[in-house]
C-alpha cells in the first residue's frame, strides 16, 4: 500500500521548512520561506509559529527571522543515543558544587530566554535552587551577560534594546550604555558576575561552554552572605576551570 496515501500535507510542509532553514547559513525570514516552499506567507507563518511554540524553531527578537531551536538538539540526541551536554557536564558540576559549596546550574540559550537544563544543588540547608526546565529572561544576571558577550557587539546591542533592561533590584543595570560596557568586559574576561542585580541578597558567576556557536553556560549561585568578595574570587577561578574542562570534553 503506497505510503503517500497516508501522508499529511501539513507535516510534510513543516519538515520541508526545517530542511530549508537547516540549509541556510543565516537566519531566514517568512518571505524567504514562502518563496522556498511555494506557499503563502500566512500559511508559512502559521507553521513557523507552531514550531516556535514547540521549541523546534527560534525567532530572533530583533530581526524576527527564524533558526533551528534547542528542541531539535534534544531530539537529535535521543535519535543517535549520544552523550549530551548534561551527561558530559554532570560530574564536573558535582565536583564544582562540592568545592565551592554552592548550587551549580547548566543552562541553554533558547530564543529570548535561558532554559535551565540541569542543576547540582548545594549541600547547605539554606541554598538557591530551581528545577530543570525553568526559564529565565535573557537579560538577567550573569548568565545572560555570557550569552550576549558571545554575540557581535551590534547584535547584542539590538537584542538589549529590543528586550529592554528591567529593574529587578536597586542594583539592576538599566542603562543600555553601561550594560553594553559590562558585556564588553565579559567578552574580554571570559566570565560574568551578578552582584544582587537579579535578586536581592544573591550573587552569581557564569562562564560559557564551547564550542561555538555558544549554546550553553554554567553558573554558580549563592547568597551574598556566603559569597563574599573573598569567596567570589575563588568561585570565579573554579567556575572558569570547570567550564574549560566541560568545553574540552564537548570538543572531543
Amino acid at each position: 500500500m503506497p505510503i503517500d496515501r497516508y501522508s499529511v500535507p501539513s507535516v510534510t510542509k513543516a519538515f520541508r521548512m526545517l530542511e530549508i532553514i537547516s540549509e541556510s547559513r543565516m537566519d531566514i525570514s517568512i518571505s524567504e520561506l514562502s518563496r522556498g516552499l511555494g506557499l503563502s506567507k500566512g500559511t508559512v507563518f502559521a507553521i513557523a509559529t507552531t514550531l516556535e511554540g514547540l521549541g523546534v524553531l527560534v525567532r530572533d527578537p530583533v530581526t524576527k527571522r527564524f533558526s533551528l531551536g534547542y528542541t531539535l538538539l534534544e531530539l537529535g540526541r535521543r535519535a543517535f543515543v549520544r552523550q549530551d551536554v548534561r551527561e558530559i557536564a554532570r560530574k564536573p558540576m558535582e565536583e564544582l558544587a562540592e568545592r565551592v559549596q554552592e548550587t551549580v546550574f547548566l543552562g541553554a540559550l533558547n530564543g529570548d530566554h535561558v532554559t535551565i537544563v540541569d542543576v547540582t544543588e548545594s549541600k547547605r540547608e539554606l541554598k538557591i535552587t530551581a528545577p530543570s526546565g525553568t526559564r529565565l529572561p535573557l537579560l538577567v544576571g550573569a548568565t545572560g551577560k555570557v550569552f550576549l558577550a558571545s554575540m557581535d557587539r551590534e547584535r547584542a546591542r539590538e537584542v538589549v534594546k529590543s528586550l529592554g533592561l528591567a529593574a529587578y533590584t536597586p542594583k539592576s543595570i538599566t542603562d543600555v550604555r553601561r550594560y553594553m560596557e559590562e558585556i564588553g568586559e565579559v567578552r574580554e574576561k571570559g566570565f560574568a558576575t551578578d552582584d544582587e542585580e537579579y535578586m536581592r541578597g544573591v550573587r552569581a558567576v557564569a562562564c560559557p561552554l564551547g564550542p561555538h556557536p555558544l549554546l550553553h553556560a554554567i553558573w554558580v549561585v549563592g547568597f551574598s552572605a556566603s559569597l563574599d568578595d573573598k569567596k567570589m574570587v575563588r568561585v570565579i577561578d573554579e567556575v572558569r576551570k570547570t567550564s574549560h574542562v566541560i568545553s574540552e570534553a564537548l570538543r572531543t
